[in-house]
């Protein structure tokens, strides 16, 4: 029998923490719940977890600055559930490599099926990554088995995991446009319905790591009205 994932709830209301815990418990998901971020933490240090239901406006820390860290150490999928509707808070919490965004209040069945979603997501790129590939362009080695870009001088560049599938996306499809949409398809940043602005944030921080020059990119080409192209050869 399949052991249940394991989802972390990080509200510091505890109806809201309480009742989308007993919810996810009642669909198969084993789930603890926190309070504020430091509680997270010592669960990610002492557990392994699938997923963190990451609220924004927490008591001790920013959830926003909580990603942050969580970033610098860990991939674990995160999606922010939080009353906080501001575009800005959608985009930027995208950009530190969240997995998705969801408003309260929200429907616990379109929250379920995102969480599916992004779990199912991720054990598919764990099992892309047991293949041995390396795929290399413009003085850049890309080990898709290991997840490691490392550039022509030798130094690896850390890539989350949205990062790693765009881009992992991109040079299979080198030369060809790929549309905002299509893109969306194959990564685990999904927002709802198709967002443009979801792949535009991981663009950009994929840019900032691979181009000599982000704001004059010729790596990742911008076809204005369609989508992107990988312009470099891949061998």
């Amino acid at each position: 029998m399949a052991t249940a994932s394991h989802l972390v709830v990080v509200d510091d209301e505890p109806v809201a923490r309480e009742s989308l815990a007993a919810y996810l418990n009642r669909e198969g998901f084993r789930v603890s719940t926190v309070k504020d971020a430091q509680e997270l933490r010592r669960i990610l240090d002492r557990e392994t977890v699938e997923l963190v239901l990451l609220d924004i406006g927490l008591p001790d820390e920013d959830g926003l600055s909580v990603i942050r860290g969580l970033r610098a150490r860990s991939d674990v999928p995160v999606i922010f559930v939080t009353g906080k509707t501001d575009e800005i808070d959608r985009v930027l919490g995208l950009e530190l490599g969240a997995d998705d965004y969801v408003t309260k209040p929200f429907s616990p069945r379109e929250l379920l099926a995102r969480v599916r979603t992004v779990l199912r997501r991720t054990s598919d790129v764990a099992h892309s990554m047991r293949r041995t590939v390396v795929r290399r362009f413009a003085g850049w080695t890309f080990d898709v088995s290991q997840r490691r870009l490392t550039s022509s001088e030798g130094q690896e560049v850390r890539l989350t995991r949205g990062e790693f599938e765009l881009l992992d996306t991109l040079v299979r499809h080198s030369g060809h446009v790929l549309s905002r949409d299509a893109l969306l398809d194959d990564i685990s940043h999904r927002d709802g319905a198709p967002n443009e602005r979801t792949v535009d944030a991981l663009i950009a921080r994929l840019r900032r790591k691979i181009e000599e020059n982000p704001a004059d990119p010729r790596l990742i080409v911008t076809e204005h009205g369609v989508g992107y192209r990988f312009a470099a050869p891949v061998t």
